[in-house]
């Protein structure tokens, strides 16, 4: 699994572009690619977990939504993890 952290600001193409990128997130866990995902409680940023066999894998999902190139968004951060407890 996955671990990718993003920093947010308010720009407004942020705010605009997140009803299609959460319609993404919903397809993806639907999929089973997507465990869990969502914003941080101030807002400053989010958390996804994604279930994906590796780094490559990763990157292409992360290729394939625009919304990871939009202003006001920096993905801060992305980690490879192993969770023991499912």
């Amino acid at each position: 699994m996955w671990i990718v952290e993003l920093a947010f600001t308010q720009a407004p193409e942020r705010l605009a572009a997140r009803p299609a990128h959460r319609e993404k997130l919903t397809a993806l866990h639907e999929k089973g690619l997507l465990r869990m995902a969502g914003p941080l409680a101030d807002d400053s940023g989010a958390v996804l977990v994604f279930d994906v066999p590796d780094r490559p894998a990763l990157d292409e999902l992360i290729a394939a939504d625009p919304y990871f190139r939009t202003e006001g968004v920096t993905l801060r951060q992305s980690r490879e993890w192993q969770p023991f407890i499912n």
